[in-house]
């Protein structure tokens, strides 16, 4: 039978051997630990144009996201929460082909800080985390609790995207033999949905009927695979079902979207039952 104990919390700001480097080194080492998915390091301590160095940058590659990670000992403050802002916005610009969030860990998220963000009401993608640090014998056990997550404004249907078109997709940022596969597992799914098309924008391949996006399920063509994403809500069922296969999965819970990697058709038709009942409930789940 496990035993109850408690453990001592104490304070990294006031700690005479844990120092921030220590904590960066941690984190970009296994970035697992801060929740945010499956992230690779990308670099440590990245000079900025402008000044200053960036703590630490991770990328969730699947989904073209990159993450500015700024790390406070102590309490945020104000110069803090600037410094985590500017280097978002240079990241951003700079590299503007992907889809960037701030990310702010500190032990303490203060009032104030909450307050400032607020002023943003979520035009500013942007994720707080307080890192707690508790004493196991020699060792320091660290937890990472998400205070605050991003908000997006609007929806796919809500926002203009950059329509382009099928030689960009097959020339720039995936291969003509990826968008075949694309074209193979819609041609499939089509006996489901009826008359939907595929829409070409930048970042996606969505679908559209009577010119309108309707996206309970897209695609992220990649150079080798491709992501088969769908609109839906989690369940233990799916869970207990993927589990099963071979097939590399994961659920964003803040967007309700199931991510699927398909190599190859072969995959698609291996797990075809399977596949086409996820397209029937996303379908269903939007409808209604």
């Amino acid at each position: 039978m496990a035993n109850l104990v408690s453990m001592e919390k104490i304070s990294l700001k006031n700690n005479p051997t844990i120092k921030e480097d220590l904590i960066q080194d941690f984190i970009f080492k296994t970035p697992s630990v801060l929740g945010l998915g499956n992230l690779t390091p990308k670099q440590r301590e990245k000079i900025q144009p402008a000044g200053g160095r960036l703590d630490i940058l991770l990328a969730d590659d699947d989904n073209d996201i990159r993450y500015e990670v700024e790390i406070q000992l102590g309490a945020t403050d104000p110069s803090h929460i600037i410094r985590t802002l500017e280097y978002w916005d240079t990241e951003k610009k700079r590299y503007p082909q992907f889809d960037h969030c701030a990310v702010i860990v500190a032990e303490e998220i203060t009032g104030r800080f909450m307050n400032v963000i607020s002023l943003f009401n979520g035009a500013i993608p942007l994720i707080a985390l307080q890192m707690s640090a508790y004493k196991m014998g020699d060792d320091i056990l660290l937890t990472f609790t998400k205070v605050i997550d991003r908000v997006n404004l609007g929806t796919d249907e809500d926002e203009q995207y950059e329509i382009t078109d099928r030689n960009y997709w097959d020339t720039n940022k995936s291969t003509p033999k990826v968008m075949k596969l694309v074209d193979e597992i819609f041609a499939s799914v089509k006996e489901y949905i009826g008359d939907y098309e595929l829409k070409y924008n930048k970042n996606y391949v969505g679908i559209a009927k009577d010119g309108v996006a309707k996206n309970f399920i897209y695609f992220k063509p990649k150079k080798n695979f491709i992501n088969f994403l769908f609109k839906t809500n989690k369940d233990t069922e799916k869970d207990e079902i993927l589990s099963k296969t071979a097939l590399e999965y994961s659920y964003r819970p803040y967007w309700k979207e199931l991510r699927v990697r398909l190599n190859s058709f072969e995959d698609y038709k291996k797990n075809k039952e399977l596949i086409d009942k996820l397209v029937k409930i996303a379908m269903e789940e939007y409808n209604s």
